[in-house]
């Protein structure tokens, strides 16, 4: 048995779905709601990060774990999250983590969130994967209500460049990794084929809905106020703390470790856009 947990976000949602296709699979939230339009046929069970006992029983006969937190302001909630793997006698850990954590300038909230909680994985005493993507090229659907209204998108840094990795990519290397051997104690950076900018994605989009996509610069002082909109003040510094390590060129790296576990070249956005065509129209 594998549990899945965030399975209604977006990485996780594809792990489950390609995971309960071929593998007993066990999918881990608070809504069975939610959970179960991930899956219709899925077992599922309801369980909370903030109580390690109810995390224990939904672990119950787990061969292995794909880890997903989401708060960085409840670190406990990784504690207990590998504190109840243990006791229930859960064998690999596959947590999802972010590639800002091998940058020595990133020191904000969330990417020393994520370090911490790879340190918790390494000292769980269990066997171990880290994934390390960069941005989900479907972080640019938070752009689809302007582009749909409006033909615009706004966004702070136009031409600064990111090597943002497809979701499904992402899972698909998670899955390799909880149901292949020889991935134990491995840390892979998972990127895109290419680093692109905002501007450019815009393009991409441009010609694949056939209408013009305007890309318009806004001051990164707009988007930090946007964001403390939507977020608490230390996550919106995050934000801006990482968009601000973007506009330096730290995000532009490709690895090629993602092609090489699929067999096959990454996603590119372009292909990631014309997917994703409809949520734009």
């Amino acid at each position: 048995m594998i549990v899945v947990t965030g399975a209604t976000g977006t990485v996780g949602g594809h792990v489950a779905r390609l995971l309960c296709a071929d593998h007993p699979t066990r999918l881990l939230g608070r809504s069975l709601s939610r959970l179960r339009a991930v899956v219709p046929a899925a077992d599922v069970v309801t369980a909370d990060f903030a109580d390690q006992s109810s995390l224990e029983r939904a672990l119950e006969g787990a061969r292995a774990l794909f880890a997903v937190t989401a708060n960085p302001l409840e670190p406990a909630h990784d504690a207990h999250l590998l504190a109840a793997a243990r006791t229930a006698g859960v064998q690999h850990v596959v947590k999802l983590s972010a590639l800002a954590v091998t940058d020595d300038r990133a020191d904000d909230l969330i990417t020393n969130w994520q370090r911490e909680n790879e340190d918790r994985v390494r000292a769980s005493g269990l066997a171990w994967t880290l994934l390390r993507p960069r941005s989900f090229m479907s972080n640019t659907l938070s752009w689809a209500r302007s582009v749909r209204a409006h033909h615009t998108v706004a966004t702070p840094q136009p031409q600064s460049r990111n090597a943002s990795v497809d979701p499904r990519d992402v899972a698909e290397a998670a899955v390799i990794a909880l149901t292949t051997a020889g991935h134990e104690q491995q840390e892979y950076a998972l990127t895109g084929p290419q680093a692109i900018s905002p501007a450019e994605q815009c393009e991409h989009l441009a010609q694949v809905l056939a209408r013009p996509v305007r890309c318009v610069e806004i001051s990164l002082e707009r988007a930090y106020t946007a964001w403390a909109q939507h977020y608490p003040q230390p996550i919106a510094r995050a934000l801006l703390d990482s968009a601000r390590r973007q506009g330096d060129g730290a995000k532009q790296g490709v690895d090629p470790t993602l092609a090489r576990l699929l067999g096959r070249p990454a996603t590119t956005y372009r292909a990631w856009a014309t997917d994703h065509a409809h949520r734009f129209s």
